[in-house]
């Protein structure tokens, strides 16, 4: 798992029907500062994020176990959504 933030969403009419009805978003990377670090993937979300927010995202197989996933071509998912991060070495949410 990682902590990513959500910077934008994709819509993709004709895609496997393993995706459909699930919401595609587009998540950068955080590092140990809470800043975005350049790598972007793009995930189902299961939880109700919007752009801008800090979440939680898993991938592999563990990310097809979340939410009805389990026969789905997903790779990452996006799992919580973060309220605050408490640690000495990184900033707030």
């Amino acid at each position: 798992m990682y902590l990513a933030k959500v910077i934008g969403r994709v819509v993709a009419t004709t895609k496997d029907h393993s995706l459909s009805g699930s919401k595609l978003l587009i998540v950068a990377r955080l590092n140990e500062e809470l800043q975005p670090e350049g790598r972007t993937d793009v995930a189902v979300d299961t939880v109700g994020a919007g752009k801008g927010e800090t979440v939680i995202v898993t991938t592999g197989s563990a990310g097809r176990f979340a939410g009805s996933l389990q026969h789905s071509v997903v790779d990452a998912t996006i799992v919580g959504i973060v309220d605050t991060v408490e640690c000495n070495t990184l900033a707030e949410v």
